[in-house]
C-alpha cells in the first residue's frame, strides 16, 4: 500500500522538534522524502536519529535555517530541489514564543523579533517555495502553522496574536494569486499542543491547564497538527486552498482565555500579564525576562 504523500518534496521549517519533528515523521512514513529546516541542530540531529530508526535514513535532510534570513531560506529550497529533484510541499511551521509582557513595555527589537520568525519567515518560505514550484509547472501546496491566538483577542501575547493574525491573512492572500499555478495555500491554528514551546519541560501541569481551558478533554498532541498538515499536504485536499483550520480541541468554539482577561488569570500564568521580556522558542537560546518597569 503507498502512502499519501508517495513521491512528493517536502520542505518543513522548525522540523527539529515539536510539530515540526511529528510532522517530519508523519510525511516520511507516507512516502515523502523531507528537508528539515530548523536553527537548533542538536534537537534536529535527534530528529534525523528517529527517521533513521524508522527506516528513512536516504529520504530526509537536515539545513541549519534561520528563516528569518532569505539566503538560509533559499538554500533550504536549494537542497531540496537539488538532493530530490522537486519540491511539493513547504510547511512553514517554524516558531517562537517571541515578546511577552504589558504591550506598553514591550521593545521594539523584541516586537521585530517575534514578526522576523512569526510573520517574515512565512513570507520567505511562500516566496521561494512558489518560485520553485511555479518552475516545476506541476503545482504544490504551501502550509503554515498560524494559532487560536491569531483569531482573536485573549489568546496569546499581543506580538505574537498579530503575527500569527498577519500569517492567517497572508495566506488567504497567495491562496487566490497562486491558484492558477495550481499551488493552495492553506494554514493551521492550534490550540494548545503539548510541545516544548507550550510545556517548558512541565507537561504534566500544562496537560492540565490546556484541558481546564478547552471542551476537549484531552491535551493536544504535536501528532494533531501532524495529521492536519498531512490532509493539506496530500491530493485529499485538492479543492482546498485558502482556509485557516483550527485544530484545538473546541478552544476557539468556546472562546479562549489564555493570557487571562485581568491580571493574572489564564493557563500561560501571571508572569505574561506583568513582566516583559522575548521567549526564543526551541531555537536552543535562552528566554530574556527584563526586570520589571524595564
Amino acid at each position: 500500500m503507498t502512502g499519501r504523500l508517495e513521491g512528493k518534496v517536502a520542505l518543513i521549517t522548525g522540523g527539529g522538534s515539536g510539530i515540526g519533528r511529528a510532522t517530519t515523521l508523519r510525511f516520511l512514513a507516507e512516502g515523502a522524502r523531507v528537508v528539515i529546516a530548523d536553527m537548533n541542530t542538536q534537537t534536529s540531529d535527534e530528529t534525523m536519529g528517529l527517521a533513521s530508526q524508522e527506516g528513512h535514513r536516504g529520504t530526509v535532510r537536515f539545513i541549519r535555517t534561520n528563516v528569518a534570513e532569505e539566503a538560509d531560506v533559499e538554500a533550504a529550497v536549494a537542497l531540496a530541489l537539488r538532493d530530490f529533484g522537486r519540491l511539493d510541499c513547504v510547511f512553514n511551521n517554524a516558531g517562537v514564543g517571541g515578546a511577552f509582557g504589558p504591550f506598553v513595555d514591550t521593545r521594539v527589537e523584541d516586537w521585530d523579533f517575534t514578526f522576523d520568525v512569526l510573520a517574515r519567515g512565512v513570507f520567505l518560505g511562500c516566496k521561494h517555495g512558489a518560485r520553485a514550484m511555479i518552475a516545476q509547472g506541476e503545482g504544490g501546496t504551501l502550509i503554515q502553522t498560524a494559532s487560536v491566538a491569531g483569531m482573536g483577542g485573549g489568546g496569546g501575547p499581543t506580538a505574537y496574536s498579530a503575527a500569527k493574525a498577519a500569517v492567517i491573512n497572508l495566506t488567504r492572500m497567495i491562496a487566490v494569486e497562486l491558484a492558477p499555478h495550481r499551488i493552495r495555500a492553506n494554514s493551521i491554528s492550534p490550540g494548545g499542543i503539548m510541545t516544548p514551546l507550550l510545556h517548558r519541560g512541565a507537561a504534566e501541569q500544562a496537560a492540565k491547564r490546556m484541558i481546564e481551558a478547552q471542551p476537549w478533554q484531552e491535551a493536544g498532541q504535536p501528532e494533531d497538527i501532524a495529521g492536519a498538515a498531512l490532509y493539506l499536504a496530500s491530493d485529499d485536499s485538492q479543492f482546498v486552498t485558502g482556509i485557516n483550520l483550527p485544530v484545538d480541541g473546541g478552544l476557539t468554539a468556546m472562546g479562549p482565555n489564555m493570557v487571562g482577561r485581568s491580571q493574572g488569570e489564564g493557563p500561560l500564568n501571571r508572569v505574561l500579564s506583568t513582566r516583559s521580556g522575548r521567549d526564543n522558542g526551541t531555537t536552543g537560546e535562552a528566554a530574556v525576562v527584563y526586570p520589571a518597569g524595564a
